[in-house]
């Protein structure tokens, strides 16, 4: 997952915040915490889910969620009085209520060579770590169609290697016709099902075509 807020960005394939474009430090459960928030967003979250999630089978209190909550408001420059991004709503627990986006592909420099998926004269680009497939808005490779789930799969790009795996979609995700089941390796040319669509992917554009983030 890459979004774009603000004057943010989140990459979770690198494990980074980026502020102003420079990596801004967060601790791991911070980082883990701000991944469910704008993965869940607007949604507001329960105190007893994220403490669940966060510290499973451990009991602590409310305090260490709020320095959590502090620690990322710090980080993203966001102010309690003031909010922007990380919202508390009294009694419950926490919301993320900015606006997020997949950053803008850099079409020019990518055009000839960089993985992407092909489906028939339409081409998505991918970037380097976690690219979400499926009908949400912020999936890199969104498609919108009713036998995808939100967050179908996800085809991680780490140089020159890429893997694919399934994320529990309610249709399954296939490749060379095969089910995904586990983590599995891409290779160039091989064949991806995903719901009731058919893509393929290629490490390099072979031929002009259409290049969008919507397939």
């Amino acid at each position: 997952m890459r979004l774009v807020f603000g004057d943010c960005e989140l990459d979770s394939g690198r494990r980074i915040l980026l502020r102003h474009g420079r990596p801004t430090p967060l601790s791991p459960k911070a980082f883990q915490l701000l991944e469910l928030l704008v993965d869940r967003r607007p949604e507001a979250v329960a105190k007893s889910e994220l403490l669940g999630h966060l510290w499973a089978d451990v009991f602590v209190s409310d305090a260490s969620l709020h320095n959590l909550v502090a620690e990322i408001r710090a980080a993203l420059g966001d102010n309690p009085r003031a909010v922007r991004y990380i919202r508390t709503v009294p009694r419950f627990g926490y919301a993320f209520q900015a606006d997020a986006r997949p950053p803008a592909p850099d079409l020019q420099s990518d055009q000839s060579t960089g993985p992407r998926v092909v489906s028939g004269d339409r081409e998505c680009l991918l970037a380097e770590g976690a690219n979400l497939v499926g009908r949400d808005r912020d999936c890199a490779v969104r498609i919108d169609s009713p036998t995808l789930s939100r967050r179908h799969a996800r085809i991680i790009v780490d140089g020159v290697a890429a893997t694919l795996e399934d994320l529990g979609s309610k249709n399954g995700t296939y490749l060379n016709s095969r089910p995904v089941t586990q983590t599995v390796a891409l290779n160039d040319g091989d064949r991806i099902q995903v719901g009731s669509v058919e893509m393929t992917y290629r490490i390099a554009a072979l031929q002009p075509s259409t290049i969008t983030r919507h397939i």
